[in-house]
């Protein structure tokens, strides 16, 4: 197999590190690799301690290696937060072949005029999104390639982010020991995997729970056009429960993950646990009910607060809806709550692959597919290489030198033609 057929994507969580090997065959992607390993140096998405996120990505790259038994090299790395910002701009340039066939070098170009904005000197362009080109006036256009043409314009969204935070993430991916081929962001690439072309035409927000944040993205005209993060997520929940219960945080997590249900009226009477509480030696018996009436007004303020977030942005009406995702969204009863707090259409979006079939890997495995799409046509780099073809592609190589014509044959070849 070869090594431009694997995809590796990063997602750094605030409680776990993802790391999915997507293998590309005849066009279609299929996941063969899944490592997970526990965050830590992570507080709602963003990086505090260097050495102990470095640990936690070793560890979550390990897992997907003995998986599969590939050496990772490269991967995608996803980054959010709040200091994500959107910038419209606009690239134009002349088409530079002879016939005037557009073709990728124009392309490329005309994406590297657009880069040309004002920008503070504290932020950074991640990323390039066109929402249309332009060929001598023509809109509306998605692919120009081999389109005859005189001048050739772009409508794009410039991804930009503060650069102590990207050049902390790009930092403790690189001490992991694999190297970054691309930021990509989370909400774009979960949006691009989760939404159909409908919803992202006639308007549709995307809201990611994760453990430390949730992220919001509104999708508009088949474009992103607006994005927020707010710091409240899963964890808040835990923090309530270790409160309510009056138990360790790492105990509170786990009755969470076993029993927890988000809305009152679909909790069970009969399911019952015990709870080990702080500065007593006597387990306490509880319902589920009774974790139900702690989840529940933590879970409300979640998605009032999202609707809130989306009427700042300037999208009261969605005609769409919203789509859920993220790791708290598997609670029970999530979605009965926010369809009753967003007064619209709700569901939950699930990644449609074999050993991912968890909200959680929306955002990896949705890197893996907006990298194949976007990114790897333009930059054929693999993510991943075959321990086994590592020897087999330096003998590949160093027969190539040998049969490399030298100078003076190069030289005798050039005279040849003059004879």
């Amino acid at each position: 197999m070869s090594s431009n057929d694997i995809i590796v994507s990063l997602d750094i969580g605030t409680s776990k590190v993802r790391a999915i090997i997507g293998e590309v065959v005849n066009g279609a992607i299929n996941i063969i690799g899944v490592g997970s390993a526990d965050s830590e140096g992570i507080r709602k998405g963003a990086i505090v301690d260097i050495d102990q996120t470095v640990q936690s990505i070793r560890n979550a790259i390990d897992h997907a290696e003995r998986m599969v038994g590939i050496q990772i090299a490269e991967v995608y790395v996803g980054i959010s937060g709040n200091h994500i910002a959107l910038q419209s701009s606009h690239g134009v340039v002349a088409v530079s072949n002879e016939d005037r066939e557009i073709g990728d070098e124009d392309i490329e170009r005309v994406i590297q005029a657009a880069k040309v904005i004002p920008l503070a000197p504290e932020r950074e362009i991640i990323g390039v999104v066109p929402n249309q080109y332009l060929v001598d006036g023509l809109d509306e256009i998605h692919d120009p390639r081999s389109m005859i043409g005189v001048r050739l314009e772009v409508e794009a969204t410039i991804i930009t982010g503060a650069k102590t935070a990207i050049h902390n993430l790009l930092r403790v991916v690189e001490k992991a020991g694999v190297k970054v081929s691309g930021l990509i962001l989370m909400s774009l690439a979960a949006g691009h995997l989760s939404l159909s072309k409908d919803e992202k035409a006639i308007g549709t927000v995307l809201v990611d729970i994760g453990a430390g944040q949730t992220t919001i993205a509104v999708f508009e005209q088949n474009n992103l056009v607006a994005t927020s993060t707010l710091p409240i997520g899963g964890e808040y929940i835990t923090n309530d429960i270790s409160i309510g219960l009056r138990t360790q945080v790492d105990i509170a997590d786990k009755i969470k993950l076993k029993f927890g249900c988000a809305i009152i009226e679909h909790a069970a009477a009969d399911q019952v646990f015990k709870v080990n509480r702080i500065g007593s030696n006597v387990d306490k018996e509880f319902t589920q009910i009774d974790l139900a009436n702690i989840v529940e007004p933590r879970v409300q303020e979640i998605f009032h607060l999202v609707r809130l977030e989306v009427q700042r942005l300037g999208y009261s009406e969605v005609p769409g809806g919203y789509v859920l995702t993220g790791g708290t969204v598997s609670m029970p009863g999530m979605l009965a709550v926010a369809q009753a707090e967003l007064a619209t259409s709700v569901r939950i979006a699930v990644p449609d692959f074999i050993g991912v079939r968890d909200p959680s890997y929306t955002s990896g495995v949705g890197i893996i597919q907006y990298a194949h799409k976007y990114l790897r046509s333009s930059k054929q780099t693999s993510g991943a290489k075959r321990i086994a073809s590592t020897a087999t592609n330096a003998k590949k190589s160093s027969v190539t030198s040998e049969t490399k014509p030298s100078v003076m044959e190069r030289f005798k070849n050039w005279l040849s033609e003059f004879i």
